[in-house]
């Protein structure tokens, strides 16, 4: 943005922001300081609405933002009583392939981590969060596709000591994030959000909160010639 679309974007925030009540705007604030992109999340042609939601709703619950979902075969639904709206604060990234995942995240300097128990893993607890993680989750039949577990820099299990193989996906995924994020926070890492990105979720979360804020941004642009 140049610096005129700054300033009106900083204008329509703080615009909207008086339509926001503030014990929600600082329930906003409070989400956003826990908010990451160093971890993020991809997911591999689940086809269980309820498992997709589910880990829909772990991210949010675990402050990680991005959602990359791999629809090679399946379409990715999201189940609402489960989801119960986590995806609306979410940015959820589609590929119609597994490649074009690999190629984005490897580019945007993310470490590749297939959740799997059948290759030559790491536990858990002993995956490294020093650099940014992309994990990637497969369906529970299936598991990872050859592709992905191909391009993965390392890949990481979740210990388990009884007879069954593996947890459920959203299970899965919901233990990994609950041992990143608690191992993150810890770290001397630089996890959170940059001022940038955080105005930018701001503007968005207003939007999604701000009832007929079609209308009021039109009144908005119009009061200013625009």
């Amino acid at each position: 943005m140049n610096p005129i679309d700054e300033q009106l974007r900083q204008e329509l925030i703080a615009y909207l922001g008086g339509f926001v009540s503030d014990r929600r705007k600082e329930r906003m604030e409070q989400v956003l300081a826990w908010r990451t992109r160093f971890l993020t999340v991809a997911l591999e042609d689940l086809y269980q609405p309820h498992n997709a939601s589910a880990v829909l709703r772990s991210c949010d619950c675990f402050g990680v933002q991005d959602v990359h979902v791999i629809e090679n075969r399946n379409v990715y639904e999201v189940h609402a009583g489960i989801d119960v709206g986590a995806s609306g604060w979410l940015d959820l990234h589609r590929y119609s392939d597994s490649l074009s995942a690999l190629e984005t995240l490897k580019k945007r300097g993310y470490r590749l981590v297939a959740a799997t128990p059948h290759r030559d893993d790491s536990a858990l607890d002993e995956l490294a969060v020093d650099a940014p993680l992309a994990v990637f989750f497969g369906t529970e039949d299936l598991g990872l596709s050859e592709q992905v577990l191909g391009a993965a820099d390392e890949y990481v299990r979740v210990p388990m000591y009884g007879f069954t193989e593996s947890f459920n996906i959203s299970v899965c995924a919901a233990l990994v994030l609950r041992e990143l994020t608690g191992r993150l926070h810890k770290s001397g890492a630089d996890w959170g959000l940059a001022e940038g990105e955080k105005e930018d979720l701001r503007l968005a979360w207003y939007r999604r909160s701000v009832r007929g804020v079609e209308l009021i941004e039109e009144r908005f642009m119009a009061e200013r010639g625009l």
